[in-house]
């Protein structure tokens, strides 16, 4: 059986909904949609690449070995300033990934979610 390691983050959703921020299974980690403060999406996409890389880093990975990013927005109009954040980050890596609009996220002020796969 392949060892399993979970790390929580201290967000008040995971005790509220029962998850963890990440978990590794043998050489694949997969990471919660994460969210984060900002003004606005580009922001709150910079500060959930760092809460992600945060999480990678405990779990002795980094951003490149995110393979997949899922990205979820409430306002897709705003497409390009989430594509600026998620490229400074992963430009030279290019994950496959996906950004769809959903009609709200879990509080009104969150404006961006985001859920990464990686392989070590």
């Amino acid at each position: 059986m392949k060892e399993i390691k979970k790390i929580a983050s201290g967000a008040q959703w995971e005790n509220i909904v029962g998850y963890s921020r990440a978990i590794k299974i043998g050489d694949t980690i997969e990471i919660s949609g994460t969210t984060g403060q900002g003004n606005d999406e580009y922001e709150q996409t910079v500060a959930i690449i760092k809460i992600a890389e945060k999480a990678l880093k405990e779990l002795n990975a980094d951003l490149g070995n995110v393979i997949r990013t899922r990205m979820y927005c409430t306002d897709i109009s705003k497409w390009k300033l989430i594509g600026k954040a998620h490229s400074e980050f992963f430009e030279s890596i290019r994950p496959v990934t996906t950004l769809v609009e959903v009609s709200k996220l879990i509080s009104p002020e969150i404006l961006v979610e985001i859920e990464f796969s990686a392989v070590l």
